[in-house]
C-alpha cells in the first residue's frame, strides 16, 4: 500500500508505506487543508480509495523526537470502542490508535514550510528521555543533574548532533545550556521544557525551577553571562 511520506519537525524525510459514522469524538491530530489536498490526491490512487481514511501512528522515537509511520487503512477497520480516534476534517478521515493519542494530541500534519515535498509533523509532545533508564545518581545536586545528563538526556540529544550542560545551580534553580544541534532549534524551548525539565524535576527533588540560559543567537558556541 502506499504511504504518504513524512517530514519531521526538523524537515527531515521519514518514508511511511467504508463507509463510516461521523464520529463526533475530540480533535487529536489537526490536519491543514493543504496536507488534506496531498494526501486525499494520494488516496485517489488507492483501490476503494472512499473507504480508506488516514492512519497516524507514532511507532518509538528518535532522540528528542517521536517516529511515525502513516498508511490508508480502512475506516472500518477502527475500533473507536477500543480508544481509536476517527474524526473526519472535511473530506479525509484522519485514524489515531488508541495508544497514539495523547502523544499526538494538539499535534498538526502540514505541508513543509521551504516547499520540499512530503509532509511535516509539528508536535508539542516530547519523548520522555529517562523511559527504560536505570539511572544510578549520588553526590550534591549539581552532580547528580550531571549524572541524570549524561546518563540519559545527553545520549537523546546525540541523536540531532545536540547536548545540555549544566551551568550552575543557583538555591533550587538549575541553570542550563544546549548546545550544538539544540542550539538555534525551534524547538529546543520545547525540548527543555518537556524533556529536559521534566527530567530533572523528577529526579533532583531539591530543584524546583529550570532555566534555559542558552544564546540562541551567538551561533555554534552558546554561552552563558550573568
Amino acid at each position: 500500500m502506499a504511504r504518504p511520506s513524512l517530514t519531521s519537525m526538523a524537515e527531515t524525510t521519514i518514508p511511511t508505506d467504508a463507509e463510516h459514522p461521523h464520529l463526533d469524538q475530540e480533535l487529536v491530530l489537526a490536519v491543514s487543508d493543504a496536507a488534506i489536498d496531498q494526501v486525499l490526491a494520494l488516496r485517489a490512487a488507492e483501490d476503494d480509495a472512499e473507504a480508506l481514511g488516514l492512519r497516524v501512528e507514532i511507532t518509538g522515537t528518535a532522540g528528542v523526537e517521536f517516529t511515525y509511520d502513516l498508511s490508508f487503512d480502512p475506516v472500518a477497520d477502527a475500533d473507536p470502542a477500543a480508544g481509536d480516534s476517527v474524526v473526519h476534517q472535511g473530506e479525509l478521515p484522519v485514524i489515531v490508535p488508541a495508544d497514539s493519542i495523547d502523544r499526538l494530541r494538539g499535534a498538526t500534519l502540514d505541508l513543509p514550510r521551504n516547499g520540499s515535498e512530503g509532509l511535516v509533523m509539528r508536535n508539542p509532545n516530547r519523548p520522555n528521555p529517562l523511559a527504560g533508564v536505570e539511572l544510578e545518581l549520588s553526590g550534591d545536586v549539581a552532580e547528580r543533574i550531571n549524572q541524570l545528563l549524561d546518563q540519559s538526556v545527553n545520549p537523546a540529544l546525540a541523536a540531532h548532533g545536540g547536548f545540555a550542560s549544566l551551568v550552575e545551580v543557583q538555591g533550587s534553580t538549575a541553570v542550563v545550556t544546549m548546545g550544538g544541534g539544540c542550539q538555534g532549534c525551534a524547538v529546543s524551548a520545547v525540548t527543555l521544557r518537556e524533556g529536559i525539565q521534566k527530567a530533572i524535576l523528577e529526579h533532583i527533588p531539591e530543584i524546583t525551577e529550570v532555566v534555559d540560559a542558552t544564546d540562541h543567537d551567538a551561533g555554534e558556541n552558546p554561552f552563558y553571562s550573568e
